[in-house]
């Protein structure tokens, strides 16, 4: 799902709203199933983060299995 419009630079850290909106995914769906699915996500403090690079790195992934 490489986007040369999206509004992500590669170190930045998406929310998992961000996320979900990217990934075209209720939000509740991504947090439910986040571990599950590897989606690769970091606690910072008590929130979740992704970088936007690991998020395309693990969609990348996606499509190859």
């Amino acid at each position: 799902m490489n986007n040369s419009t999206t509004p992500y630079s590669a170190g930045q850290l998406m929310t998992l709203t961000e996320v979900a909106t990217y990934l075209h995914k209720p939000s509740g769906w991504v947090y439910e199933n986040w571990r599950s699915e590897g989606i690769p996500f970091k606690r910072v403090g008590n929130q979740l983060r992704c970088r936007f690079s690991d998020l395309e790195k693990w969609l990348d992934r996606q499509a190859a299995e």
